[in-house]
């Protein structure tokens, strides 16, 4: 073989391998642009809701319904207004940093980062799973592993693994994307990637001017008769709400 020839193969096989990596790249690329946009989707630039969240238990069951509003990827503030005994009940999340205000001791409270993973009034929704975080996007990888058919449209299972050092929660999650980018169902597995609790959208309709699921279930893998439902009353997507509304002294005033 000449010295011509080598280089030559030298030269192809670098080519091949240059090419296989911006292959890997771009895929990466794409598959977190489609988590990001089905995120944003989900959530908006703004929303205002009015959210009925039943709680259901194998001996009982309770309804709240909630008002909230979400800006950004980072701001919520929602209030209970029903029923009486719980009415004013709040939480603010700012960032990474969270506020519960109790109106009957007249009290704010600061959680830590460690009970953003707690759950919210006893439901089977975390404190970052009703405020919508982005910690998704922020602190995972993620690879299509999966797809199928939803209603005639693509579907897109996105399998999500914690950066290197990432201050998360899970070991694990799945999401289901549509082509559409609606979220049908996120789950939550635990480092030894054993299923703990998922969360399904169900009844896509339009909503606040573009298709939504109107209700979501939150059930732990373990507890088939537990489970939390969110229900939409009314959502509105807005294209921005005030700074002013996302402080602590809009949590302990609701009158917004």
């Amino acid at each position: 073989m000449t010295k011509v020839s080598r280089k030559s193969i030298i030269a192809l096989c670098l080519s091949l391998i240059i090419l296989v990596v911006l292959c890997v790249n771009a895929h990466a690329r794409d598959v977190r642009t489609l988590v990001r946009d089905a995120v944003n989707y989900y959530r908006g630039n703004a929303s205002i809701s009015l959210v009925d969240m039943t709680i259901h238990r194998p001996r009982w069951e309770r309804t709240l319904t909630i008002k909230a509003w979400t800006k950004g990827q980072k701001d919520s503030i929602f209030t209970i207004i029903a029923p009486p005994k719980d009415n004013g009940n709040g939480t603010l999340k700012k960032g990474r940093e969270m506020w519960i205000y109790n109106p009957k001791v007249n009290r704010v409270i600061k959680l830590p980062p460690s009970m953003m993973s707690q759950a919210w009034m006893g439901s089977d929704f975390s404190n970052n799973d009703l405020a919508k975080s982005d910690s998704i996007i922020e602190n995972y990888t993620h690879e299509i592993t999966e797809t199928g058919i939803h209603d005639g449209k693509k579907v897109f299972v996105v399998t999500s693994m914690p950066k290197p050092g990432a201050p998360v929660v899970w070991g694990m999650q799945k999401l289901r994307i549509r082509e559409d980018l609606i979220l049908l169902s996120q789950a939550f597995y635990d480092e030894d990637f054993v299923l703990v609790k998922a969360m399904t959208g169900d009844q896509i309709q339009m909503l606040g001017g573009k298709l939504f699921p109107r209700v979501w279930k939150m059930q732990k893998a373990d507890k088939k008769d537990e489970y939390t439902l969110l229900e939409y009353r009314e959502l509105a997507f807005k294209e921005n709400l005030p700074d002013s509304l996302f402080t602590l002294s809009s949590l302990k005033n609701p009158r917004r």
